[in-house]
C-alpha cells in the first residue's frame, strides 16, 4: 500500500525538487544582476524532470542517467556534488538577451517573470498534491 500512496505522489514530490531548484537558481540570478561578469543560469524543467523520474533516479540524489565515461583516471567522474536532481538538469547559461558593458548577462525582466511563473507553478503543484491526498482519505475513510 505505501508503494501504491508512494508512486501516486512522486511525480508532484519530483515536481516541487526541481521547481524548488529553479527557484534559488533564478533568485540567485535576481540577486547577482549588479555583479560584474555574473552569467544568468535556469535549468530546463522539461529535461530535469524526465532526467528524475527515470526509473534509475533515486530521490534527491544526482542520477547517473547521462553518465560520462572516464577515459583517464585524471579525469572528473561527472558524478560532482551540484546538489541538482541530475546531471540533466544542471544550469544552463542563459542566452544574452541585451549584453552590458560589465559582461553581466541578467536581465531583470526575463528574471522576475520566470520567478514568479516558476512560483505559481510551485503552488499549483502543491494543490495538486493537496487534492491528491484528500481524494485518497476519502477512499480510505469511505466517502465519496
Amino acid at each position: 500500500m505505501i508503494n501504491k500512496l508512494d508512486a501516486a505522489l512522486n511525480f508532484h514530490q519530483t515536481a516541487l525538487r526541481v521547481r524548488n531548484e529553479r527557484q534559488e537558481l533564478l533568485a540567485s540570478n535576481i540577486a547577482n544582476a549588479d555583479t560584474p561578469q555574473y552569467k544568468a543560469r535556469d535549468i530546463d524543467f522539461q529535461s530535469a524532470m524526465k532526467a528524475a523520474l527515470q526509473p534509475n533516479a533515486s530521490a534527491g540524489t544526482p542520477s547517473s542517467g547521462g553518465a560520462l565515461q572516464q577515459t583517464n583516471s585524471g579525469h572528473l567522474n561527472g558524478m560532482g556534488n551540484s546538489g541538482y536532481v541530475s546531471g540533466a538538469s544542471d544550469p544552463l547559461f542563459r542566452s544574452v538577451v541585451q549584453g552590458s558593458a560589465d559582461g553581466n548577462t541578467v536581465d531583470m525582466d526575463v528574471e522576475r517573470n520566470a520567478y514568479v511563473d516558476n512560483g505559481i507553478r510551485y503552488e499549483a503543484s502543491l494543490t495538486m498534491i493537496g487534492g491528491q491526498i484528500k481524494k485518497m482519505l476519502s477512499a480510505i475513510n469511505g466517502q465519496q
